[in-house]
């Protein structure tokens, strides 16, 4: 049983028909990420690298650090709130990869805890469903600007 003095970690994950390499590479190389998360980046991900996300569509951004990049494996950053994501790329196959995605690190009331956790394992998983449909389909799905396609309208 979950009390409130336990912060909760959210997961998402979801399995992508292609190697590892070529599905890691999608989330470090924001040519790609564009294709299917934030609109704009100023950088690859790499080690020690601070980096800064746009969502255009909603007028929103996010500063972020780096913190750990094993190549195929693993990927950890620090968004600016200090809350922490880590994905982890496990090869099942030569064409299967499981990609799960854990956040942790959550402050402030349970009422926001758990708002923030909802929305983040919402929105990871609406990530990986686009991921996965651009790298094993070519297919642009929007899904990530169609969530809320009126959130930065007044």
């Amino acid at each position: 049983m979950t009390t409130l003095n336990e912060i909760p970690n959210v997961k998402a994950e979801m399995m992508i028909r292609k190697p590892v390499a070529e599905v890691f590479e999608a989330f470090i190389d924001p040519s790609i990420t564009t294709k299917f998360w934030f609109t704009k980046s100023s950088g690859r991900l790499e080690e020690g690298s601070d980096i800064r996300w746009e969502w255009e569509m909603y007028g929103v951004s996010d500063e972020l650090h780096v913190l750990a990049v094993e190549r195929n494996e693993r990927i950890r950053i620090q968004w600016s709130d200090r809350i922490e994501t880590e994905w982890n790329f496990t090869s099942r196959s030569d064409n299967e990869t499981m990609v799960e995605i854990t956040t942790s690190g959550y402050t402030g009331s349970g009422d926001e805890i758990v708002g923030r956790a909802i929305g983040d394992m919402g929105g990871y998983t609406i990530v990986l469903c686009g991921a996965k449909a651009y790298l094993e389909h070519g297919i642009v799905l929007n899904l990530v600007a169609d969530k809320a396609p009126y959130a930065n309208v007044n």
